[in-house]
C-alpha cells in the first residue's frame, strides 16, 4: 500500500538528499515503511529452551540448611548452634535469625561461598559481578587473582574504584560503597 507523501515529508526528503547525498527513492521507501508500520507493536520474543536452562533457580531454605549442615558435619540446627566453629564463623553477622531463609543465606555466603544465581550480579552494590554488601570477597570485588596480584595491583584497583565511588564524585559517588571498598582495601593491605 503506497501513501502519497505530504509536502512536509517531500521537502524533508529533498533537504536530506541534498545535504547527505542519500537517494530520494530510498528515503521515500523508508517514509512509506514508517507510515505503514508506526503503530505496530514489536513482536515479543519467545523464550527458548536454552535461555530457560541458563536461568539458575535459587536454593530453597531446606537446601541451604542441608549445605550448611554438611559443611559443619551436623544433622540439625541445635547441633549447629552448639559448635564453636559455627559461633566463630557467624559472629560478624548482625541479628542472625535462623528461622528465616535470609539468615541461612547469610550463613551460606559466609562459610560456603556464592549462592547459585548470585554469580555475576548487577545492581546497587555489585562490583565485578559480586554484591559487596552480601559477600566478603575483596579479591573478586577488585577484579584480582589472589595468587598473582601484587600490592601495587591492589592499590591500583582500589584507586580506580575510589574514583568512581568516592562521595566527592557528584555523578557516581556513594559513601556506603566507598566505605565497604575501603574496608576491603585495608583487609588486603594490612601488615602485621
Amino acid at each position: 500500500m503506497s501513501t502519497t507523501l505530504n509536502k512536509f515529508i517531500q521537502d524533508e526528503i529533498s533537504r536530506l538528499t541534498e545535504l547527505h547525498g542519500i537517494s530520494a527513492a530510498a528515503l521515500e521507501d523508508f517514509a512509506q515503511f514508517v507510515i505503514t508500520n508506526y503503530k505496530k507493536k514489536e513482536p515479543k520474543l519467545k523464550k527458548t529452551s536454552a535461555s530457560r536452562k541458563n536461568k539458575i533457580k535459587s536454593l530453597t531454605q531446606t537446601q541451604i540448611k542441608e549445605a550448611v549442615y554438611n559443611y559443619f558435619k551436623v544433622g540439625s540446627t541445635n547441633e549447629l548452634k552448639k559448635l564453636d566453629a559455627f559461633q566463630m564463623a557467624v559472629s560478624s553477622i548482625d541479628k542472625l535469625n535462623l528461622s528465616k531463609k535470609d539468615g541461612w543465606e547469610a550463613v551460606y555466603r559466609k562459610v560456603i561461598g556464592i549462592l547459585p544465581g548470585e554469580e555475576n550480579e548487577e545492581g546497587y552494590g555489585c562490583i565485578n559481578g559480586i554484591n559487596i554488601f552480601k559477600y566478603d570477597l575483596p579479591w573478586k570485588a577488585f577484579g584480582l587473582d589472589p595468587q598473582k596480584a601484587t600490592d601495587e595491583d591492589v592499590k591500583s584497583s582500589y584507586r580506580e574504584l575510589s574514583k568512581t565511588y568516592h562521595p566527592d564524585n557528584s555523578a557516581t559517588g556513594d559513601a556506603q560503597i566507598f566505605d565497604r571498598l575501603t574496608t576491603f582495601y585495608k583487609s588486603l593491605t594490612y601488615k602485621f
